[in-house]
């Protein structure tokens, strides 16, 4: 009862008991605040100064502006039991209802505000929120919608920048390379995940068990094999029934050069080629696209395949 009582006098005012019934549901600046409650901003202010000496109400900057709100998961426990009561008796007033209204309107606002930014910068957003953020950063953020709980295979890992990368939002990486110079760089750049585990081996003969694999990622990989279909077969293998293979390969392309300077063994896979080897190889659901062409790459072009192992 006399933590209940220590908080009284803070809510004896009903303007302090209306600002915190605003506070509980959003963040108000002091002057959204004013244009709410019809009061003009000295005496908004002195009301929030004596409801945070009570810690009913808290604040953080935003540039230029400071927003309050009302910290229900931390208050004590007298001011838990208390202000239930407060709202009940506050809530149903006609001046909290005039509130809610002109807040509505206050709210509206600040939407406008955004929507008129954008119907004058719909035509350069990309641009501006490349120069803002870059490129890629939302390809970053779409990491977090994988499951967690997966297994994945980085199968023709090189130095291991894609193992990298999904290590921190998969349960374990498994990063399979022939080359043991791309190993040595894979192990060291890897070092740091103990969830990642580097195997050396061959696309067609994976060191792999069967089954042992959720998702599979070949990567600029399957153009090296002398036998694509032999190496999707040995993936299917390994994944589990229902587990799915991303590849990203070139589409065809006529640069002979790749064969005696990169040891590229085919010069790309056609939507109807890597389909076709999909399906033999046991996987179903098989959706291939082109990818975006970016403008400062030297590369031929490249696509995207997703296939689904039978179950």
């Amino acid at each position: 009862m006399v933590a209940i009582l220590d908080h009284m006098s803070a809510l004896a005012d009903p303007t302090r008991c209306r600002i915190l019934l605003l506070l509980e549901q959003h963040e108000l600046t002091v002057s959204e605040l004013c244009a709410v409650l019809r009061l003009p901003q000295s005496s908004v202010s002195r009301h929030l100064k004596t409801l945070a000496d009570d810690d009913w109400v808290v604040s953080r900057r935003d540039g230029t502006s400071r927003f309050y709100s009302m910290p229900l998961d931390d208050l004590d426990s007298g001011a838990s039991r208390l202000w239930p009561l407060i709202r009940e008796q506050v809530a149903g007033t006609a001046t909290a209802g005039q509130d809610e209204q002109r807040l509505r309107g206050v709210l509206a606002r600040r939407r406008a505000r955004s929507q008129e930014f954008f119907a004058n910068a719909a035509a350069g957003w990309d641009r501006l929120r490349g120069d803002l953020f870059g490129d890629t950063f939302y390809l970053w953020a779409l990491l977090g919608l994988i499951d967690p709980s997966l297994t994945v295979g980085d199968l023709g890992c090189g130095t291991g920048q894609l193992a990298e990368t999904l290590a921190p939002h998969v349960h374990r990486v498994i990063a399979v390379d022939a080359s043991p110079d791309m190993l040595t760089a894979a192990r060291t750049r890897l070092g740091g995940f103990p969830n990642v585990d580097v195997r050396q081996g061959e696309l067609e003969t994976l060191p792999l068990q069967a089954g042992e694999l959720d998702a599979a990622l070949l990567s600029l990989v399957l153009h090296y094999s002398p036998d694509p279909a032999r190496a999707l077969a040995e993936v299917a293998r390994v994944l589990q029934p229902g587990g799915r293979v991303l590849i990203v390969d070139m589409l065809p392309h006529d640069r002979e050069e790749y064969h005696q300077q990169m040891g590229h063994v085919w010069l790309g896979f056609s939507e109807k080629q890597i389909s076709r080897f999909l399906t033999g190889a046991g996987f179903g659901n098989v959706r291939v696209r082109a990818l975006p062409v970016d403008p400062d790459a030297k590369g031929p072009a490249l696509f995207a395949a997703i296939a689904t192992r039978h179950r």
